[in-house]
């Protein structure tokens, strides 16, 4: 049950000041989700230690642990212009750059923490022995599947990017999906409908179904067999993919350890081929060299 719908669940049968506590997280949730406890206190007329009872009545061991999951609630329910408000906690530039890459190093190192490693093992292993493997993230999640796209193709010869177009069309991009096939579906607050419906559709076809998300117990995780996790906690109207990239290079390395001679073979196929056209740009020693070549 997300943190709002337990309050609102509880409140009925609260104390006045409990009471006062609840309505003002319900109505201000944005805004209560980064107060301390003595200023919440403040704006709901009660003293900062009925704050932290209030929390330890929800079953929360105090008021940090209740933040903290309000704050990941608010993930799921802040809209675009109510996360534009969070840049204005930044009193400078320089606040700003600190503050975001604080929060993207602690996101890796609770990614790193809670990492299910049975979870990740059955993902390479699903990988490994699938037929045909669709991967799926669109809005802001796009840049993770195409990163992810640009290295299987290497690691593996049928793979399919699913990419975001009007609904019909999505759907006939997955259509021949069935079973002894992989669908890797990645999104993350507020999750696309889009994404669901899709990894929905394969689930029924018989896929086996990869989320890369943030938390269990949400929509992303609902239809999968595997769950690969990755924070992105909430800094400002940007989402932060640090840490779901590096669980996707991660992902990507030990897959590679397990195709080593396929991506030889695929290497020095592209690396032909982008000598011949020029792909890259390439140093004074080594353009020496083949221009004697040829």
């Amino acid at each position: 049950m997300e943190i709002i719908e337990q309050i609102e669940k509880a409140a009925p049968k609260m104390s006045k000041g409990h009471r006062a506590i609840a309505n003002f997280i319900i109505d201000n949730y944005d805004k209560a989700a980064y107060m301390t406890a003595a200023k919440l206190g403040e704006a709901t007329n009660v003293s900062e230690s009925t704050v932290v009872r209030f929390t330890t009545e929800l079953g929360y061991a105090g008021y940090p642990e209740f933040q903290k999951a309000l704050k990941e609630d608010l993930k799921s329910r802040l809209t675009s212009v109510q996360r534009l408000d969070y840049t204005e906690k930044f009193s400078n530039d320089n606040d700003a750059i600190r503050e975001i890459m604080s929060q993207d190093i602690e996101n890796l190192k609770d990614t790193l923490d809670s990492i299910d490693t049975v979870e990740f093992q059955k993902s390479v292993n699903a990988i490994l022995s699938a037929r045909k493997i669709y991967i799926m993230g669109i809005r802001a999640s796009a840049p993770l599947s195409e990163f992810m796209h640009f290295y299987m193709t290497v690691l593996f010869d049928d793979v399919i990017l699913v990419r975001s177009t009007c609904t019909n069309e999505l759907f006939e991009q997955i259509m021949p999906i069935g079973e002894n096939d992989v669908m890797i579906g990645i999104s993350y607050p507020r999750y696309s409908a889009r994404t669901i419906n899709s990894m929905r559709y394969a689930k029924q076809k018989g896929a086996t179904i990869i989320s890369i998300t943030d938390a269990d117990g949400t929509p992303m995780t609902e239809f999968c067999d595997c769950k690969l996790l990755a924070k992105s906690s909430m800094a400002s109207f940007v989402d932060s993919l640090t840490a779901p990239l590096s669980l996707i290079n991660a992902l990507l390395v030990t897959l590679g350890m397990h195709r080593k001679e396929h991506i030889t073979t695929s290497f020095e196929s592209l690396e032909t081929l982008w000598s011949q056209y020029r792909v890259y740009e390439i140093g004074r020693d080594r353009k020496a060299e083949e221009e004697e070549i040829l």
